[in-house]
């Protein structure tokens, strides 16, 4: 997935319904929820958006990640 794709427009959070950002810099890609601090990850291109594929970040990690979206 890169980040003009535009399936990134219509992909929502399972649990707030909002927009997700693109990570691409993780040794894996993976999409993020900055307000709920999830991140889901990617497989073989496919986003897992189940909310139980969705992983808590830590304080810290959300830290970091919102440095790399927030342009």
């Amino acid at each position: 997935m890169n980040p003009d794709d535009p399936l990134l427009k219509i992909l929502a959070c399972p649990l707030d319904k909002g927009p997700l950002h693109l990570l691409v810099q993780e040794p894996e890609e993976a999409l993020y929820n900055p307000r709920l601090h999830r991140r889901y990850p990617i497989v073989d291109g496919i986003p897992q958006l189940l909310p139980s594929s969705g992983e808590q970040v830590t304080e810290r990690e959300h830290d970091e990640l919102l440095k790399r979206i927030t342009p």
